[in-house]
């Protein structure tokens, strides 16, 4: 069983910063790809940043420049840090991980997800 555990939102002034954390967890073999999501209320789940094992990053246009996503592979963990931040950053931040190992005796990936972490950005 593999469990992704976020931490580090809360509530931030505009122009405030955050660190999010994301932990992995569990009968894990390698982790590849690592990244973060937003939803907004209303509003469907949307890409931040993701970054690879090698640690090549992507990032939506709306953060670059203020977010940035790391990994440290020795403990299974994934980063974002937030700086000038927005109201309209405001959202629930999950992260998401794919995993390879063996699934029912054959070799596969297998994705999973965060519980989810609320940042507000308000004054």
């Amino acid at each position: 069983q593999v469990q992704l555990v976020e931490s580090g939102g809360g509530l931030v002034q505009p122009g405030g910063s955050l660190r999010l954390s994301c932990a992995a967890s569990g009968s894990i073999f390698v982790i590849s790809d690592m990244g973060w999501y937003q939803q907004a209320p209303g509003k469907q789940r949307e890409l931040v940043a993701t970054i690879t094992r090698s640690g090549n990053t992507n990032y939506a246009d709306s953060v670059k420049g203020r977010f940035t996503i790391s990994r440290d592979n020795a403990k299974n963990t994934v980063y974002l840090q937030m700086n000038s931040l927005k109201p309209e950053d405001t959202a629930v931040y999950y992260c998401n991980a794919d995993m390879l190992g063996y699934y029912s005796g054959t070799w596969g990936k297998r994705n999973y997800w965060g519980q989810g972490t609320q940042v507000t950005v308000s004054s």
